[in-house]
């Protein structure tokens, strides 16, 4: 061995000593030694900083450990081996289990940030590493040499073990970074531009058709320049030709298109946006935001607050309901605004029947059938073609297109449809001339944070949004009824209707793409998905504020994680809007992020292979289906085009596509009751035992479930004629999943039953003969 060499070694063989004799004589004196310097730096300050700042204790379980890699063999050799001995595995195993079991060590631990879970991982994986390394740092080397030796105490391997931890768990290491990232307290403070003006507020309040949008839009129209932000592109649309009709120039701008009126390409000093499409660094005369109320959306809130906090607006005019005045109120009691309150009332009466329709057989010209499921839609609309009579289509996911062509084919006094069956998408955002409201049920089914599907009744605001579209003041019907379908649901809609509706009491906030970021800087080889959850579990809120629930950008994340991608592209394509219920739509997400991450623009080639166009028109409700899918691919395409002009270079191409397709889906549901019955008949659509009359038994057990009655009525004679199996389908008792497995599990027994019948010693009745077995068919 050279001599350069021995003393180097003989260096660090006379610190490592040193450590050892130090934590032997503190233990020898029943006195903890203190991490060894330069280990532990100043962790013992964040450490009982996160805990007297008063935050909230962090879930652990959100924290992923990574993964450290055993060390291979060395260039240099084994120096720790070279300068002591090799170590017995075996003996370093006993020691490592002494040290596990410490309770000194684990609450050392906890001082550290470790808890119970932390810990138990972090451990393994130290274990792991020690035993599986075939060479060691010389310092942990030398500690455990002399551990085995007793030259040293087993508690000298904590700062060791402490090093390892915050490697899989890097967030221990800046909790208190995290936290100061993740401080949404004070949102106000977020937009100096608006915080610097003096901006007059008014809140226009009152029910549907009341006028008080249209009060809004007037002060909007009269304006030197203004913003208008609605809940849907509809709505936006409609301002923007409203504006330009009326001579005003205004652009379009929504998630998926971008229209400019100028000639020379300038900015117009109108403007109708979505609301997360706002500008709130542009100042405006007039800012009009529509829907207040949905700023509590649990998913959408936060771009209503954004909105009303940020907008660099003279006037800002909110538009909606009664429950969201005092939260706005006090929202902006921060900001020094006082808020104007202006109340309108009702401009047309509207009235509950006493009588429910009960039969489609006592249906009227101008009467709207509310559904909350596809399959009703098309049972109800079946039914009603039936009967010789022709009826509109609206449901959310068609095109906006076909939307308003089904409205228009609705509301024209000289077209033979006079019957409109929908889903809750006509609450806001359409025009129509409805004389009655009619709820085919209550019960709008929905999914829980464990992705289960539940049933519950729609809430008061849901009801009387819907039924606030019968007998409006710009139609025919100058006075509105509402009733269900079925004679049970009479009450209930009567009880939920007259309900106070509860005062809004938090606003949703989003993170940032740049607060993120900052997470990722610090936690560099977390993934989005845990980043999100990280940031929401670390993030601190005043009491009149919620974050967001982001499980929609969390399964975009999940589905492009393999992907290599920046973390800036990354957040954009997972705040992209998609139906995750459509298999293709999230395919064609993973698929545009993969022709991204390799540099490759998605041409209008592409595109039209990819979706292999020319399309042809829908032969059934699965071609329709499909065709409604395409068409969200297009607008994930024109969505991603204004944020990747370069990748998704061939937008207006696409557009006029789009359009294309639109007239193929709007011919297609213009025609929805041939499909319907070509889907029967090819068995691709079980609308079995849906009719309004045969579900009333189901409807009547779950409204008698939610009102807290403890007897079921029996079920009607012409329930009783319906199978079992599709009375609990139709009850939610059973899936159809669940009733294939069952149908399978009865063939089985029933195969197993017959071998026992066949078997010596059963007589023909599958009774044995030596010992009678009663009831054992």
């Amino acid at each position: 061995m050279s001599f350069p060499r021995c003393a180097l070694l003989w260096a660090r063989l006379t610190v490592g000593r040193r450590a050892g004799q130090r934590a032997a004589r503190c233990s020898a004196l029943g006195v903890h030694a203190g991490p060894l310097p330069g280990l532990l730096g100043h962790a013992p300050a964040l450490a009982s900083s996160s805990a007297s700042d008063g935050s909230k204790t962090p879930n652990t379980s959100l924290f992923v450990p990574l993964t450290v890699k055993p060390q291979g063999p060395s260039a240099d050799g084994d120096v720790g081996a070279e300068l002591t001995r090799p170590l017995d595995k075996n003996e370093v195993k006993k020691i490592l289990d002494k040290f596990y079991k410490r309770k000194e060590v684990q609450k050392l631990a906890v001082d550290y940030g470790l808890d119970a879970r932390l810990f138990h991982q972090a451990f393994i994986s130290f274990r792991n590493y020690i035993l599986q390394s075939h060479s060691l740092d010389v310092d942990i080397h030398i500690i455990l040499n002399d551990i085995c030796f007793s030259a040293a105490h087993v508690d000298d391997l904590f700062p060791f073990f402490l090093r390892h931890a915050k490697q899989i768990f890097p967030v221990l290491d800046c909790k208190d970074d995290l936290r100061k990232i993740s401080d949404l307290r004070i949102p106000p403070n977020w937009y100096p531009e608006a915080r610097a003006i003096r901006r007059k507020i008014i809140f226009h309040s009152g029910p549907t058709n009341s006028g008080k949008t249209y009060h809004a839009i007037q002060k909007y129209f009269s304006a030197k320049s203004g913003v208008y932000c609605g809940p849907l592109k509809l709505l936006a649309h409609e301002i923007f030709e409203k504006s330009n009709t009326a001579g005003i120039p205004c652009d379009l701008v929504t998630g998926e298109e971008r229209v400019a009126v100028e000639a020379d390409g300038r900015q117009a000093a109108h403007v109708s946006c979505t609301v997360e499409m706002c500008s709130v660094t542009t100042p405006y005369e007039v800012a009009v935001i529509d829907e207040i109320q949905m700023i509590r959306d649990p998913a959408r809130g936060w771009a209503w607050t954004r909105a009303l906090l940020g907008l660099c607006a003279e006037e800002v005019h909110l538009c909606g309901e009664s429950a969201a005045i005092d939260l706005v109120t006090e929202l902006l009691y921060t900001t020094g605004e006082e808020v104007e309150v202006q109340r309108y009332e009702r401009l047309t009466p509207i009235s509950i029947l006493d009588h429910a329709l009960e039969s489609l057989d006592n249906l009227q010209p101008g009467d709207c059938i509310v559904c909350f499921s596809k399959n009703d839609i098309y049972s109800v609309s079946r039914q009603i073609e039936v009967r010789g009579l022709e009826s509109a289509v609206i449901y959310g996911s068609l095109p906006p297109g076909t939307k308003l062509a089904q409205a228009k084919k609705f509301n024209d006094p000289n077209d033979p449809c006079k019957i409109l069956v929908a889903t809750d998408a006509i609450g806001m955002g359409l025009n129509l001339s409805i004389k009655r409201i009619i709820f085919y049920s209550l019960i709008k089914p929905s999914v829980n944070e464990k992705g289960e599907k539940e049933l519950e009744p729609i809430s008061t605001s849901q009801a009387l949004q819907i039924a606030g579209r019968a007998g409006r003041f710009s139609s025919q019907f100058k006075k509105g009824e509402v009733t269900t379908m079925n004679r049970e649901d009479l009450s209930l809609l009567k009880e939920i209707l007259n309900r106070p509706v509860s005062p809004i009491k938090a606003a949703g906030l989003h993170p940032t793409a740049e607060q993120i970021e900052m997470f990722a800087y610090h936690l560099p080889d977390t993934t989005l998905s845990n980043l999100i959850d990280i940031f929401v579990d670390f993030s601190q809120v005043d009491g009149q504020y919620f974050v967001c629930n982001m499980d929609d950008f969390k399964f975009s994340a999940e589905l492009i994680q393999h992907i290599p991608l920046s973390l800036r592209v990354r957040y954009v394509f997972c705040t992209a809007p998609i139906n995750k219920k459509q298999p293709f739509v999230c395919s064609s997400l993973l698929q545009f992020a993969r022709q991204f991450s390799r540099n490759q623009p998605l041409t209008f080639a592409w595109l039209r292979k990819y979706i292999k166009w020319p399309l042809l028109p829908p032969k059934n409700i699965k071609d329709l289906v499909d065709l409604e899918a395409v068409h969200d691919v297009l607008d994930l395409y024109l969505w991603l085009s204004y944020r990747f002009m370069d990748m998704f270079p061939d937008a207006s191409v696409i557009r006029e596509l789009q359009k294309e397709l639109d007239e193929i889906i709007q011919d297609g549901v213009h025609n929805i009751t041939k499909l319907i019955k070509i889907s029967e008949t090819r068995k691709l659509l079980n609308l079995e035992g849906l009719s309004g009359t045969l579900k009333s038994p189901s409807r009547r057990l779950r409204s008698i479930k939610i009102l807290g009655s403890k007897a079921a009525e029996p079920p009607s004679p012409s329930a009783s004629e319906i199978p079992l199996a599709s009375r609990l389908v139709q009850q939610g008792l059973l899936t159809p999943d669940m009733l294939k497995q069952l149908e399978k599990e009865w063939l089985t027994q029933q195969t197993e039953q017959n071998q026992e019948r066949t078997e010596p010693g059963l007589t023909s009745k599958g009774l044995r003969k030596k010992k009678k077995e009663p009831n054992s068919e």
